[in-house]
């Protein structure tokens, strides 16, 4: 099974509509839920049959899966009874699969008869997944929860997901019509996705889901069904209850991207963290008057292409919704080698993107939209130019300018001292987010800084922006471009030979821009980037430390791009919540892949670089 619908109509939809106004699969022939009143049978099925709202009570976070997002009514349930009985601070996280997914609009005409769940079917479609294949995360601070939808076939998004549920909703369609949603092997899956204690709900008692229930070590009892449905099944794993982990005291040091992406994550997880920054947020490789916000462009199409996917469309998202930190949209890739044509081909006709927002264009195009000859590109139209000081600021919230000069474990907590080695905090799990320092705060890491200089000028025409070796965006009054990258280089002083250097490599890409601009009147800011020897992320646990020590860093210069997402899986490790990101994607960011990797090698410790 494929995870974009071959069965839609030509507007894209998985579903018609039958006489009377009701949404029906086109793929499986199956109505999406009752004609009666599908509200009420999603509360009786799923609500009721998974003990809610009594199983939460008490609970600081309480995890629901799902089989089938379908149109969306039995999260819009869901969050409806969440909304009336949530425990105080309780904290949601939903974790739902669907292969096919439905239009927002057609989640709304779906579920408009009921003007009870009105406002709620506003506030997810106003924020709707995505359509691409992968992971994509809804938050709904104005009700403590959080959605992630798997766009992926059942088998591979349980495979993929790394949390444990307190309770399933089973809501595929017809076992008769769609066999694969109900297998032994999915139910084998949703059990090693499930909580102690854990429930299960489901429309159906046929023999095959009784029987593979029951073979997962499910518990199952038939109740009386909804409507025309005679019975429905409810199922418990047996075991202790789950245990309620206090909320960790939590600090992030750094208060560039990362930092600021860390802290708001945590803060959308229930949590309350301290920021440290001796200089200021935005101090070290995160204070340009614009940044980029584009994906890494890997024409394989594997884990790093859907790393870097997600991670994008994530950041596109988060900064859309800051009021005044889009400079502009739509960044062209121009062709570089000959070999870019052909791979920008493969990028743009991929599932990772949403449909039509990545397209190859031709050189008449391309020279058009930037005013001066040249060449074909990749036509990116959600990348962002954003302004990093209103990030920064949305996000940093209070923050404490003290300099962190060493964190250390004492009798069980974690400390940071300040670098006369006065103690400044303790508390159970730190995020180290501070960029090049990283590495000396958590010794042995393969980081490596990389200086880069950016230069800027005021002028009175803004460009459209551009990437092909170099960048050229626009600022709030004029044009940013470079940057320099010198590996190993750590000045941060402001050198005009740099300044000299991006203007010769804004000559090779955009030769007329360039003529236009006067070396004398540039600008600039040099800052330090963290890179790693794989040119991915670091992102989760600190490599043989104790628990409590998160990484969050490595980004080179994609920071911007990458930190949203990152800071919001390694925020799911501190709280112990549901990740955002896919278990190979995880693994391909984990602090640790280098000591395993030299583990399989059968050496001690990696000394590669590039």
């Amino acid at each position: 099974m494929t995870a974009n619908p071959d069965t839609s109509s030509p507007d894209g939809s998985p579903l018609d509509w039958t006489d009377d106004g009701h949404p029906r699969s086109r793929r499986f022939g199956d109505i999406y839920f009752s004609r009666e009143d599908g509200l009420a049978e999603s509360r009786a099925v799923f609500l009721e049959g998974c003990g809610l709202p009594e199983a939460w009570a008490g609970r600081d976070r309480f995890v629901v899966g799902e089989l089938g997002f379908g149109a969306g009514l039995n999260i819009l349930a869901l969050l409806e009874l969440w909304r009336r009985t949530r425990p105080p601070g309780g904290q949601l996280s939903i974790f739902s699969i669907e292969a096919f997914p439905v239009r927002a609009e057609d989640m709304l005409r779906a579920v408009a008869r009921w003007p009870q769940i009105a406002d709620l079917a506003a506030l997810l479609a106003a924020r709707w997944p995505g359509r691409a294949r992968g992971f994509h995360r809804v938050e709904l601070p104005e009700l403590g929860a959080v959605l992630d939808l798997a766009v992926m076939p059942v088998e591979d998004a349980l495979a993929a997901w790394s949390g444990s549920a307190d309770a399933w909703f089973l809501d595929g369609f017809s076992p008769a019509l769609n066999p694969q949603m109900w297998s032994e092997a999915v139910m084998a899956a949703v059990t090693a996705r499930s909580a102690p204690d854990a429930r299960a709900a489901t429309f159906t008692v046929a023999g095959a889901v009784r029987r593979g229930l029951q073979a997962a070590g499910f518990a199952i009892e038939k109740r009386p069904g909804y409507g025309r449905k005679r019975e429905r099944l409810e199922a418990r794993l047996t075991g202790p209850a789950p245990t309620r982990p206090n909320r960790p005291r939590v600090a992030v040091v750094g208060a560039g991207i990362a930092g600021v992406s860390a802290v708001r994550a945590l803060r959308a997880l229930g949590l309350a963290p301290q920021l440290f920054e001796a200089s200021g947020p935005g101090a070290g490789g995160s204070g340009n008057p614009a940044a980029l916000v584009t994906p890494r462009l890997d024409a394989g199409l594997g884990p790093v292409a859907e790393l870097a996917a997600q991670t994008f469309a994530r950041a596109v998202a988060l900064y859309e919704a800051i009021d005044g930190a889009v400079l502009s949209r739509g960044v062209l890739q121009l062709v570089q080698g000959e070999r870019d044509p052909e791979r920008f081909a493969r990028i743009a006709a991929s599932d990772l993107f949403e449909p039509g927002t990545v397209a190859a264009i031709g050189s008449e195009a391309a020279s058009l939209r930037l005013g001066e000859p040249a060449p074909a590109g990749l036509d990116l139209t959600r990348a962002l130019v954003i302004a990093p000081d209103r990030v920064l600021a949305a996000w940093a919230g209070d923050w404490r300018g003290e300099a962190v000069g060493a964190v250390t474990r004492q009798d069980g907590a974690w400390v940071l001292s300040d670098p006369a080695g006065g103690e400044l905090w303790r508390g159970e799990a730190v995020v180290l987010a501070a960029g090049a320092e990283i590495a000396r705060l958590c010794p042995g890491l393969m980081i490596t800084p990389v200086r880069g200089q950016a230069s800027w000028v005021a002028r009175p025409q803004r460009p459209a922006a551009s990437s092909q070796g170099g960048y050229v965006l626009p600022t709030r009054d004029g044009l940013l471009f470079g940057a320099t990258h010198d590996r190993g280089d750590t000045g941060t002083e402001v050198r005009p030979e740099d300044h000299q250097r991006n203007l010769d490599t804004l000559a090779t890409t955009r030769p007329d821009l360039a003529s236009q601009i006067v070396l004398e009147d540039l600008e600039g800011r040099a800052a330090l980037r963290a890179a790693t020897a794989d040119y991915l992320p670091l992102a989760g646990a600190a490599p043989e430390a104790p628990p409590g020590l998160f990484l969050l860093g490595g980004f080179g210069s994609r920071g911007f791009s990458f930190a949203p997402l990152l800071a919001e899986h390694v925020a799911a490790g501190v709280a112990g919540a549901p990740s955002p990101l896919p278990r190979a994607l995880a693994e391909l960011v984990d602090p640790d892949r280098f000591q395993r990797r030299a583990a399989r090698r059968g050496r001690i410790s990696v000394q590669t670089s590039r």
